[in-house]
């Protein structure tokens, strides 16, 4: 028998029948924030933890690995949460997940066409949905140790891969050296393990509280062993940094400890990896679960995290039709605060994002069931 009531519309705050993560969009709308005030906040370059003024910039690299773990997560929802499918259901999810890299790739694309002073994430992004398709099924122990393989391996890998990029323009160095693929899998690849292992507040509790540990622990180890050089004048985002004159162990020590954000070390992987879990396991513990009138509370910061291809590439935009954009806190404001009336507006009255939607027509051209095969209940 049908309910006599009709079903809430997915735009409406708090609505069950979105189906979504609150805590999840909320965090991904952190991410997209915390990039926007990278671009053009004009927060310091390194945290002082003695001078609060200079706080903000923990959004450096941090924000780009938050959106990177929440990369996986994603993957790991769509495909099963704890429980992903098998054949021949999981196929035909892997080949939806690469219609969407495909299109995350085009638009990220087409974005550095406009020349805008930022670095495009979006190329790395779609490569990297690519990267964890064969690695769908696999137990989240498994995951996690190919992700500490990935963050050891991270600085070796960008160091060999250097010469490559030598004369590289703008362009070029978007495509695998300031966002490293090998560094960012480690982050694809914990987002997935932590989707894998996702239900129940407990768990949610020891993702935080493991999380937060981990990531003291490197921060610690990295500020003790290869503290930040004070002069970092000639330092590439992705790629480590050893100032002029170190010694062997010194040098040693800033390419795999440095905790410098984008050195791509294994203290930077692992630590900003782990920031984002804390961050990922406390806005779900805030909000998920907590009943529609805290998720009315969330939905200016949901709505946003609704839609981040949209959201990401509109700033984007913005930026290339503003090119004398003033950097400093009351721009990144107005683009927060337009950023959420947009968002807000779209996911009330009309809601999936708008490259949401297509970046779904285009994965929705695999159906995840044949005409041949019986329904199942």
């Amino acid at each position: 028998m049908t309910g006599t009531r009709p079903a809430p519309r997915t735009g409406v705050p708090g609505a069950p029948s979105s189906g979504r993560l609150v805590g999840v969009d909320v965090a991904r709308a952190l991410a997209l924030l915390g990039m926007m005030a990278a671009h053009i906040g004009d927060v310091p370059d390194t945290v002082d933890w003695s001078d609060p003024t200079s706080w903000g910039a923990v959004v450096h690299g941090r924000s780009a690995a938050l959106f990177a773990v929440l990369a996986g997560v994603s993957i790991g929802l769509v495909t099963g949460r704890e429980a992903p499918p098998g054949p021949p259901t999981i196929g035909r999810l892997r080949a939806r997940l690469a219609l969407r890299a495909v299109v995350v790739v085009v638009v990220g694309l087409l974005l550095m066409t406009l020349g805008t002073p930022v670095y495009v994430v979006l190329p790395t992004y779609g490569a990297l949905f690519l990267l964890a398709l064969p690695v769908l099924r696999w137990r989240p122990w498994a995951l996690l140790v190919l992700a500490a393989v990935c963050a050891v391996a991270s600085a070796p890998v960008v160091i060999a891969l250097l010469p490559a990029y030598a004369g590289a323009g703008m362009v070029g160095v978007q495509l695998g050296l300031v966002y490293p693929v090998v560094t960012f899998a480690t982050h694809v690849l914990v987002g997935l393990a932590v989707a894998r292992s996702w239900s129940g507040t407990r768990r949610q509790v020891r993702l935080l509280a493991s999380a937060a540990v981990v990531a003291v622990v490197a921060y610690v180890v990295g500020n003790t062993v290869a503290p930040v050089p004070a002069d970092t004048t000639g330092a590439f985002p992705g790629v480590p940094f050893v100032p002029a004159g170190a010694g062997v162990a010194p040098a040693l020590a800033q390419v795999l400890l440095s905790p410098r954000d984008h050195s791509s070390s294994i203290v930077d992987v692992v630590g900003t990896a782990a920031v984002a879990v804390a961050v990922i396991a406390l806005c779900s513990l805030v909000f998920d679960g907590r009943g529609p009138a805290l998720a009315r509370v969330a939905f200016p910061l949901a709505a946003v995290g609704s839609m981040p291809l949209t959201v990401y590439a509109l700033h984007l935009v913005v930026i290339a039709a503003w090119p004398e954009v003033p950097h400093g806190a009351s721009t990144w404001w107005a683009f927060t605060v337009g950023a959420v009336l947009f968002a807000m507006a779209w996911r009330r009255f009309l809601g999936r994002g708008p490259l949401e939607r297509v970046t779904g027509a285009v994965a929705s051209a695999v159906p995840l069931q044949s005409q041949r095969e019986p329904g199942r209940a």
